[in-house]
Parts: C-alpha cells; sequence; structure tokens
C-alpha cells in the first residue's frame, strides 16, 4: 500500500509540474475524508490551489467534474476545474481556503451560518433536474443504504445474530423509512451537505465540496445532513426552528408546495433515521474496511437521534426496542453507553 501511495504522488508530482509550472517544489497534504481521496494545497506564485489524487480504481472523478460545472453554472459556489487527468485520477482546482464550517462553529455564529447554507441548499434543489445526469435516490439504493446497519454494524461490529422475528421487525421499519422517503417531492439532492463539506467565504457565501454522488431525491435528506450534523449535534428547538426557516425559504422559492408544516417536519424526523441508520454502517465499515476508528467516535451522536426520533413517533417502537435491547445493552460493547446524555451537544 506504502509503495502505491508513493508511486502516485511521485505521478501526481509530475502532473503538477506540468498543468501548473509555477508551482512550488512544497505541496502539503490536508486533512482527507472518509473516501480514498487526498487533497494536497498547492502554492504558485502569489495564488494556491488544490490538488487531488483519486485513484481511477477506487474513486470517479466525471461525476465530480461535471456537477461542480453544473452547480457553478447555477450560481452555487463550488470548486472551479484548472485541470483534469482522469484517466490518472488527477485533479487540480481552486482553492476555497481553510474556512471549514466544522472548524468554526459555536452557539454565537452558528444561526446566521446555517441560514446561509440553507440559502445555499435552496439553490441547489432549483438547480434543474435535468440540468445533469443525476442519478436516482430510488428504492434500490434507500433499501441498500439500510442494509448497511445490518450488515456492517449489527453484523460484522457487533457480531449480533437476530433472530428471524427481529430481522423481520427490522425490515418492516426499513420499508417504512423507505416508504416515506420515496412520498417525498424529489430535487437535486447533494448527500453529504454537512458541517465539514462547507466553507465560509467572502459576503456570506457558502463554499460546497464533496457533492460528486448527488442524486436526485427526497426534499428533506440534505436538510436533515445539515441539521442533524453526524459531527456536532444542536437543541432539538434550534433544529426544529431552522427547519421551519428553511421551510419558508424553500416554499417562497417555489421549491416546495402544497405541504403542511407538520407533514414536512414528520418526512424531517424519519428521513434522518433512514440516513442515521445507513451512517452508523458505513462509519462501522470505515472501521472494519478501511481502518479508520475515528468515525466510531461519532456513532453515539448518531444513536441519540435516532433514539429522540423514536420517542416522537410511535410507529419506531420497534427500532428503539432493538437498539435498547441488542445495542445498547450488548454485553461488552460500550459504543452507545449513556448515548443519551454523551453525544457532543453544543447549547444554542
Amino acid at each position: 500500500m506504502g509503495q502505491l501511495v508513493d508511486n502516485r504522488f511521485g505521478g501526481l508530482h509530475r502532473w503538477l509540474q506540468a498543468v501548473f509550472p509555477c508551482a512550488e517544489a512544497d505541496i502539503v497534504p490536508l486533512a482527507g475524508d472518509a473516501s480514498f481521496r487526498r487533497y494536497f494545497r498547492v502554492h504558485g506564485q502569489n495564488e494556491s490551489r488544490i490538488a487531488v489524487d483519486a485513484p481511477p480504481t477506487h474513486e470517479k472523478l466525471d461525476a465530480f467534474i461535471r456537477i461542480a460545472n453544473t452547480f457553478s453554472d447555477h450560481g452555487i459556489h463550488v470548486p472551479k476545474i484548472i485541470a483534469s487527468d482522469v484517466h490518472q485520477g488527477y485533479l487540480l482546482i481552486s482553492d476555497l481556503g481553510d474556512e471549514l464550517y466544522s472548524n468554526h462553529l459555536s452557539s454565537t455564529n452558528v444561526d446566521s451560518l446555517y441560514l446561509n447554507a440553507i440559502d445555499t441548499l435552496v439553490k441547489i434543489q432549483q438547480t434543474p433536474k435535468n440540468a445533469y445526469s443525476f442519478p436516482s435516490y430510488d428504492e434500490k439504493l434507500l433499501s441498500q443504504e439500510c442494509e448497511y446497519f445490518s450488515e456492517w454494524y449489527l453484523g460484522k461490529y457487533l457480531n449480533i445474530n437476530l433472530s428471524a422475528r427481529e430481522q423481520s421487525a427490522l425490515q418492516s421499519t426499513y420499508s417504512k423509512l423507505i416508504e416515506v422517503a420515496l412520498e417525498q417531492p424529489t430535487t437535486v439532492v447533494h448527500r453529504d451537505y454537512h458541517s465539514r463539506n462547507l466553507f465560509i467565504l467572502s459576503d456570506n457565501e457558502v463554499g460546497v465540496i464533496d457533492f460528486q454522488d448527488a442524486v436526485i431525491g427526497p426534499i428533506t435528506y440534505d436538510l436533515v445532513s445539515l441539521l442533524k450534523d453526524c459531527y456536532v449535534a444542536w437543541p432539538n428547538s434550534n433544529v426544529v426552528n431552522w427547519a421551519q426557516r428553511y421551510f419558508e425559504k424553500a416554499r417562497d422559492a417555489g421549491v416546495i408546495q402544497d405541504i403542511s408544516m407538520s407533514q414536512f417536519l414528520r418526512w424531517f424526523d424519519l428521513m434522518g433515521v433512514q440516513r442515521h441508520l445507513k451512517c452508523m454502517g458505513i462509519f462501522a465499515r470505515l472501521y472494519l474496511r478501511d481502518n479508520k476508528s475515528s468515525y466510531l467516535g461519532d456513532i453515539p451522536r448518531v444513536a441519540d437521534y435516532i433514539l429522540g426520533v423514536c420517542s416522537r413517533h410511535p410507529q419506531l417502537n420497534g427500532l428503539a426496542k432493538l437498539l435498547q435491547t441488542k445495542v445498547l445493552k450488548h454485553e461488552g460493547h460500550d459504543t452507545f453507553s449513556g448515548a443519551r446524555s454523551s453525544a457532543e451537544t453544543i447549547d444554542g
């Protein structure tokens, strides 16, 4: 693996010398994400750019490039594509800076930052569905994501074998969540619209990255990603208030039509459960398959979101029971210990 990394870095360096000849010799690595991509800041004459190393066997740059151009054409601040070599898996893009939302959120600025992010989200949702050949967030994909929880979290991470009755109950919950997702109006969905993928730019503008998996799907999905972020939590009263502010802005923009606020909040709640079950499975997979353990620390926060929604929706009693009997009290497993109290919450 080390040799592969060295070979790829050497290839990236040679490619950069051809496409960005004024670049200095030093290429500074930046913090990565949950993917196989690596990022580097490259300094030139009074400017810096970001180089992306995306191994073609694991990552596809075509979608990133095309969606970046599509979003840019519709007024969304994304990195500009400066040079690309899709075959080798190299990309040079503009530098949005270091001011990630996740590095700056506090109880004093979160309201203004989230309202700016909501404005940008509405812009994304106003992007015409036919502006790019976005895949559909269909029943198959939603179901596959739910199964991450069963396969990777319950099965491979906790080594829990559910009884036939428990499996049936869990599948019934999945079906309910998918049904709610599919009954919603559809729009362009970023799929990872949260604090680690948003930048604070000048003039209250928001920079957006990691959009290559965008689809056409449920209208509440990105709002859940933002307001019920896996990496930072806020009091539920704040979350509901921001959801209401989004609802008003989306309605005024024509993104939402003929939907009541109560219906929207129900969709928002249950969409969040589907997303958070998926995230629990993905975090377990990142640890078991990719040796990335840092995401395990975010699981209690994700569990807290799910349990909070279960307490408001009786149809999720079965899921709540499963979490309480098979996860919270699992012998020798303390990831969820005190999930209701230990999740990082910043009071407003």
